[in-house]
C-alpha cells in the first residue's frame, strides 16, 4: 500500500483522510450539511491519516515576526483551559513559526501546553499564511479547527462559546469580526472608513443566509468543523489566494457547508497593525480584493472629502460676498450650500457608524478620507496594473 492510499478499517471501509471526493450526483441539503457529509467518499488528496481519537478543538496560530503581540494572544488562549475544557486533553494549541527572524519562536516556547511547529518550505503557488496554517492543519486532532491570528486577544470562554454557537446554528464554518484596537491618528481616522465599507459590502445577515450568494470571513477568527474543512479541500484549495479566508467562505457557500459571520466584540479583539507602514502595506494588499469597484469607490470617497470640506468654505464665502443688489441672493445660496453640507455630513456619519468603532474614532473619519482614497487607488493599481502585492517581506502575484 502506498503512503498516499488511505488505510482500511477493521470493518473493511476506508479510514478517511483530510480531503474528500464528492459523492456522485449528490449535494448537501440546506438543513444540515452534516447529513450529506456522512455519505462522502474518502479520497486520497492528502497523505496523512485521521487520528485514532479526536479531541474537541485544535487552535492554530500562524506567526511571522509577531514578537510584539504573540505573547498577549497566547496568554488569552492558554487561560481558557479549565477542568471541563483542559488544554492538552480536550483541546490543543499549535503555533506555526513562519520562518520568523525575531523572538516569535522563543515566546511560543515559553507557554506550557503550546505546540510549536516550523512552517514547511514555501512552495511556488502558496502564500506564506496558507502554507503555515496547512502545516498545522495536517496534524490537527480537533473535531473543530480554529484559525486565529497572532494579533488577537480572546475573551475568557470564547472558544467553547464559539463551538456551541456553530452547533446551535448548524454551520460548518463560523467567523467573527473582532473588535479592532487602533492607535494614532492615521489608524483611528482610517480604520472606521474601511470597516464601514466592509459592513456595507458584506452585511453579516446576508453572509449568514444560505439563500444569498454573498460570502465573507475574517481570518482573525475562523472556526471550521473538521468534516467541513475536508469538504472544502483544506487550505490547498486556496493555497495561492491572498485573501484565503474570504475564498474559503465562498467555498463554504458554494458547497453548502453552512456559514455564519458576525461582529463579535464579546469574543475577540485584534490590533491588526502596529505601525502606519504596516497598515498601508496591509490595506494595499487587501482593498482591491475586498472591493471589486475599488477605483470607483476611491472616486466617491474623494467626492465626500470635497463636499465635507469644500461646501462650508464656499458657503462662508457666499455669506460674506459683497455683490451689491444681488447680495441677498448670494446669501440665500450660501444657506442652500450649508443645508447641503449638513445633509452630506449626516449621510457620511450614518455610513461610518456601521463600522462598530467608538464615537470619537468615527468623528475623526473625515480626516482619514485622503489616505483611504490613496490606498484604494494604490491597491487597484498594484492588483490591476502591476499584478503583484507584497506582505511581510514576500511578493505575491495578484
Amino acid at each position: 500500500m502506498s503512503k498516499d492510499e488511505p488505510k482500511r478499517s477493521r470493518s473493511g471501509s476506508w479510514t478517511p483522510v483530510l480531503g474528500l471526493a464528492d459523492p456522485a450526483g449528490d449535494s448537501p441539503p440546506a438543513a444540515d450539511w452534516r447529513d450529506w457529509a456522512a455519505k462522502t467518499v474518502p479520497g486520497t488528496v492528502f497523505d496523512q491519516l485521521e487520528p485514532e481519537t479526536l479531541i474537541e478543538l485544535t487552535v492554530i496560530v500562524p506567526a511571522r515576526n509577531e514578537e510584539d503581540c504573540l505573547g498577549d494572544c497566547l496568554n488569552s488562549l492558554v487561560n481558557q483551559s479549565e477542568d471541563i475544557f483542559e488544554l492538552g486533553r480536550d483541546w490543543e494549541l499549535i503555533v506555526v513559526d513562519d520562518h520568523s527572524t525575531d523572538q516569535t519562536a522563543e515566546i511560543a516556547r515559553g507557554f506550557t501546553g503550546v505546540t510549536l511547529l516550523e512552517a514547511g518550505k514555501l512552495e511556488a503557488g502558496w502564500t506564506g499564511k496558507a502554507n503555515a496554517v496547512w502545516t498545522a492543519a495536517r496534524r490537527a486532532r480537533g473535531r473543530w479547527l480554529l484559525f486565529t491570528d497572532a494579533d488577537t486577544v480572546h475573551e475568557p470562554g470564547d472558544l467553547r462559546r464559539a463551538i456551541h454557537e456553530a452547533e446551535r446554528y448548524k454551520v460548518g464554518m463560523l467567523s467573527y469580526s473582532p473588535r479592532q484596537i487602533v492607535r494614532g491618528l492615521a489608524q483611528r481616522s482610517l480604520m472606521p472608513l474601511v470597516f464601514c465599507e466592509l459592513a456595507l459590502a458584506y452585511p453579516p445577515a446576508k453572509v449568514s443566509d444560505p439563500a444569498q450568494r454573498i460570502a465573507a470571513a475574517n481570518g482573525q477568527f475562523l472556526l471550521v468543523e473538521r468534516e467541513a474543512y475536508r469538504r472544502l479541500g483544506g487550505h490547498p484549495s486556496v493555497a495561492g489566494k491572498v485573501l484565503e479566508d474570504v475564498e474559503l467562505a465562498f467555498l463554504a457557500k458554494r458547497r453548502k457547508v453552512g456559514l455564519r459571520f458576525r461582529y463579535a466584540d464579546d469574543a475577540v479583539s485584534a490590533r491588526m497593525y502596529r505601525s502606519t507602514g504596516a497598515m498601508i502595506e496591509g490595506w494595499t494588499k487587501n482593498l482591491k480584493l475586498l472591493f471589486n469597484n475599488a477605483f470607483l469607490l476611491a472616486v466617491f470617497r474623494a467626492l465626500d472629502f470635497a463636499l465635507l470640506f469644500g461646501l462650508p468654505i464656499l458657503a462662508y464665502e457666499l455669506w460674506n460676498a459683497r455683490l451689491g443688489a444681488h447680495g441677498l441672493e448670494w446669501l440665500g445660496a450660501g444657506w442652500v450650500l450649508a443645508l447641503l453640507w449638513l445633509r452630506t455630513i449626516f449621510r457620511f456619519y450614518a455610513r461610518v457608524a456601521k463600522s462598530n468603532f467608538p464615537l470619537l474614532d468615527c468623528a475623526l473619519a473625515p480626516l482619514g478620507l485622503p489616505l483611504f482614497v490613496a490606498l484604494l487607488y494604490r491597491s487597484w493599481f498594484q492588483h490591476r496594473i502591476l499584478k503583484r502585492v507584497s506582505w511581510k517581506g514576500r511578493s505575491y502575484p495578484s
